[in-house]
């Protein structure tokens, strides 16, 4: 009887040997999925709440091709399970159940992006929001000043209060919440813009250089030009002329612009013709970049007061109005 205890024994231990060891090479083999057509991914939804049970119930009925029950044991006796996370994420193939868990618990949310691009005004902004991927439109139907007013601005113009740059998010995140970073991140370049100012500029406030900036990235057809167009129009400023740009002046038009301008454009006065009304415009016209920021605020040292462009990006610059009229028969007439 001992023996036959002894070998029972001897079985039962070679046996959860077994399973031990059946479970660790389980924990450390790809999992099998089961791929929608087209898709490289299995797409895994946590919603908040969810159980150990049902994060590995939710993973198989995504397409992760295991027995529920031993991954909901894998997840429930790794001591782990308490820490998974909900969120969005992408199960890709060669992923290890002991990888999954490290995913979930981590928090390693499928992150989408979305890109503001430089000179964009903020109806531009609102249509490229409305097409990004997976992000919920809680900007939709909303007036520009109660999109400022959410995100905590109220009563700010909001054209260009938010920094060009790619920003990532997780699926299903907010717009507001998008834009709220980008608002922020607007703040800071605008502030270290202004802490390296010319000690001769004559823009006032770092609300002028935000303006002045959204022009200087208007006017740019040649990045290397941008210091040199903040000088020219540091000059203009600075000696009292008009500012006369063209931007600002369709910019002032609206959606009415039919992208031909024409003279009685630059003739009819609006707050934004710069051809008409001396100084800054009331408010940008678009997102100026890093570089726009700093062109203005510490602009090239320059005697140009004028400048046209050559046809091919870049401009020409001049000292004297005899120049730039030269200059203008040259490169827009052909004389």
């Amino acid at each position: 009887m001992r023996r036959f205890f002894t070998s029972l024994l001897i079985l039962i231990l070679l046996g959860a040997l077994a399973l031990f060891g059946g479970a660790l090479w389980w924990l450390h083999q790809p999992l099998e999925l089961r791929l929608q057509p087209g898709s490289q991914v299995v797409e895994l939804e946590i919603e908040p709440g969810t159980t150990a049970g049902g994060a590995a119930a939710a993973a198989v009925a995504s397409g992760v091709k295991t027995p529920v029950l031993l991954l909901q044991t894998w997840f429930r006796y790794s001591g782990q399970a308490r820490l998974i996370k909900a969120g969005s994420y992408e199960v890709t193939p060669g992923t290890t159940p002991r990888r999954l868990l490290s995913m979930l618990v981590r928090g390693e949310e499928t992150l989408k992006s979305f890109t503001l691009v430089e000179g964009w005004n903020f109806r531009q902004v609102r249509a490229a929001l409305q097409k990004a991927e997976q992000l919920t439109p809680d900007t939709a139907g909303l007036s520009p000043e109660m999109i400022m007013e959410k995100l905590g601005r109220p009563g700010v113009h909001p054209e260009g209060r938010f920094f060009p740059d790619t920003y990532t998010y997780a699926k299903g995140s907010s717009d507001l919440a998008v834009l709220k970073r980008a608002a922020r991140a607007m703040d800071k370049r605008l502030e270290a813009a202004w802490a390296q100012r010319s000690p001769d500029t004559p823009l006032k406030t770092p609300e002028q250089a935000l303006i002045l900036a959204s022009i200087v990235e208007k006017e740019t057809g040649k990045p290397a030009d941008r210091p040199q167009i903040g000088g020219v129009f540091s000059n203009r400023l600075r000696n009292g002329m008009l500012l006369q740009t063209d931007p600002t002046v369709i910019y002032g038009l609206g959606e009415k612009f039919d992208g031909n301008l024409r003279k009685r454009d630059l003739l009819a006065d609006t707050p934004y013709n710069t051809y008409t009304r001396a100084g800054l415009p009331p408010t940008p016209i678009a997102m100026p970049g890093k570089a726009a920021l700093l062109a203005a605020v510490k602009p090239a040292p320059t005697q140009a007061l004028y400048f046209v462009a050559r046809g091919d990006g870049s401009s020409e610059f001049s000292d004297s109005l005899d120049a730039h009229n030269r200059a203008v028969n040259k490169y827009v007439r052909g004389q």
